[in-house]
C-alpha cells in the first residue's frame, strides 16, 4: 500500500525558536505554530479556533529560523509528521505528534518586503521559480498595465 506524509501549515510562532546542537554538532531547533482556523457556524456567527503545532528543524534551516524568525513572526512550512514515544518517571507511555520540517517560507508582514523561500542555505536574493520563469513576476506584468 503507497504511503504519504506530507503537512503544509502558515501560522505563527508561539515562542521564541530554541536552538541546540546534538553531539555530533547537526544543529536543531524547536519552536511552535499557531495556525487559526476562521469559520462561520450554523447561526452564522464568526468563529476562531486556533491549532498549536510543535515543529522540529535540523541543519541549516535550523540556524536560519533561529537567526531570522521570532515570536509572533509568520511561516510557512512543509514537513512530515513525526510521532514520538517515551515513558515518564511513573512508567507510564506517552507520545506527542510534531511535525519535521523540510522546507520554509518566510512570509512577509504587512509594511515589510518580501519572504524567501529556504531549502538549506541563508536568504538568497530573488530567485526565479520554474513557474513564472522570472527572477520577478511583477516585472512581466509591468509590461501589461495600462497606467
Amino acid at each position: 500500500m503507497p504511503n504519504f506524509n506530507k503537512v503544509l501549515l502558515m501560522g505563527n510562532l508561539t515562542r521564541e525558536p530554541e536552538l541546540r546542537a546534538t553531539p555530533s554538532g547537526t544543529a536543531v531547533c524547536q519552536f511552535g505554530l499557531a495556525v487559526n482556523r476562521i469559520y462561520n457556524n450554523s447561526n452564522g456567527e464568526r468563529q476562531e479556533e486556533t491549532t498549536f503545532v510543535d515543529v522540529e528543524a535540523w541543519g541549516r534551516q535550523a540556524e536560519t529560523i533561529s537567526k531570522y524568525v521570532t515570536k509572533g513572526n509568520p511561516l510557512f512550512i512543509e514537513g512530515r509528521l513525526k510521532l514520538d514515544t517515551w515513558e515518564n518517571k511513573e512508567g507510564e507511555k506517552r507520545s506527542k505528534m510534531k511535525v519535521v520540517l523540510e522546507n520554509m517560507q518566510l512570509i512577509s508582514q504587512r509594511g515589510e518586503g518580501g519572504g524567501y523561500s529556504q531549502s538549506d542555505s541563508a536568504p538568497p536574493a530573488r530567485e526565479s521559480s520554474p513557474a513564472s520563469g522570472s527572477a520577478n513576476k511583477s516585472d512581466d506584468i509591468e509590461e501589461d498595465v495600462p497606467f
